[in-house]
């Protein structure tokens, strides 16, 4: 077989990808390990920036999103008992995010995919890329008993933390940056009505706790909880006790309870690789790094980076020119030290990390308590919660 792109993984940044390509009219085929039923069985996160819902709207998928997400323009800040509402709207001038979760997102993508007649391989095992270095990179993988080659021009890793992709790129070229936080998250999705019509997030000194939704009837919930946690040690009444106990009363009082649908633990990491670029071959997304769920910038930070890469792809194929190219993981770096800054510091100040004494705590309501007496402050949060614009700081 042979094509322009070969996309490895077909989450919501490889069809994306794949998507962006197809109506520049570039030929892509996209490999997938897993069956479809799985990557769509995979729970994310909800909140999407107004860049990524452009992309959708761009790429032709955003009919279900604009009928079914939740549109907000704030959310809640608790701590010492109180919320707080951060004005998004007010403060970055009309500004909003989209609550539609990362599955629906998935499913929209991979509906359309379909109804293009596109080619994506689901189940390919034994994935494998090569020649990447040159200008002649091909793809093997194995599909039912059957071994089969792309040859392609360019390779795009969209394959996540554990794909092939970046496993494939030389040690002598590559530098990875990681933190590893002490704590996971436990999330609850179920169908009870959220317990706010905006997002609640929570710093307790039991720990942190986030109140989200995937719609007017569908919950998604988080708990701060140790590493050594296991899932079995939580039931859904232990969950909900532990709630309640870190919200505040009104909060408390209106949370509706339920048998969940999904329950699981998360660890949470700070990790970029560097570069995102390796001769023909191209990182996007989880692949090339990962950030705390805490902000809400892992898919949106995908869909950027997939945005700059068929940009980049466009213009080598419309204008003989590989500048874009050449520049993506600059670009893309650049955009996401920004993003991994504001998800750590986001997530250093509303969790609570034991391991650093009372102290800490008395500093995070501190610096809390400031933020919310500054406009500056409130800008900066506000700001980067509903994402800088693409081109920001070029």
């Amino acid at each position: 077989m042979k094509t322009q792109v070969t996309i490895i993984g077909a989450g919501p940044s490889g069809l994306l990808l794949g998507q962006l390509l197809h109506k520049a009219g570039i030929d892509a085929v996209i490999l997938e390990r897993q069956r479809p039923d799985y990557v769509l069985g995979r729970i994310r996160a909800g909140v999407l920036e107004q860049v990524a819902t452009e992309l959708l709207d761009e790429v032709g998928v955003g009919e279900r999103m604009h009928a079914e997400g939740l549109v907000h323009g704030g959310f809640d800040m608790l701590f010492n008992g109180v919320r707080h509402r951060i004005d998004l709207e007010k403060l970055t001038d009309g500004k909003k995010v989209m609550v539609y979760g990362q599955t629906e997102v998935t499913r929209d993508l991979m509906d359309a995919r379909t109804a293009a007649g596109l080619p994506t391989v689901y189940q390919a095992a034994n994935v494998q890329v090569h020649d990447f270095d040159t200008k002649t990179p091909r793809v093997t993988y194995e599909k039912d008993g059957q071994s089969h080659t792309i040859d392609c021009d360019f390779i795009a890793g969209c394959d996540g933390f554990h794909g092939v992709c970046r496993a494939s790129a030389p040690r002598s070229a590559i530098k990875e940056y990681e933190k590893v936080y002490p704590f996971g998250w436990l999330g609850l999705l179920s169908d009870t009505p959220p317990v706010h019509h905006e997002l609640i997030y929570v710093n307790h000194p039991r720990g942190f706790a986030l109140c989200s939704q995937r719609s007017e009837t569908r919950s998604r919930y988080y708990l701060q909880v140790p590493l050594t946690d296991k899932i079995e040690q939580w039931s859904d009444d232990a969950f909900w006790d532990e709630l309640k106990l870190r919200l505040d009363p009104e909060a408390a009082e209106k949370l509706v309870t339920g048998p969940s649908l999904e329950k699981s633990i998360a660890p949470l990491r700070s990790f970029v690789t560097e570069p995102l670029r390796f001769g023909r071959m191209f990182l996007a997304g989880d692949a090339g790094h990962i950030v705390p769920p805490t902000g809400a910038k892992g898919l949106n930070l995908a869909a950027t980076d997939v945005k700059y890469l068929s940009n980049a792809l466009v213009e080598f194929y419309s204008e003989k020119s590989e500048a874009g190219i050449d520049g993506y993981s600059e670009r893309c770096l650049k955009r996401i030290w920004r993003a991994e800054r504001f998800s750590w510091w986001f997530t250093s100040i509303m969790h609570n990390f034991t391991d650093e004494g009372a102290i800490n705590g008395k500093l995070q309501q501190a610096e809390l308590d400031y933020l919310m007496h500054s406009e500056a402050g409130l800008k900066t949060i506000a700001e980067n919660y509903v994402g800088l614009p693409l081109n920001f700081g070029e």
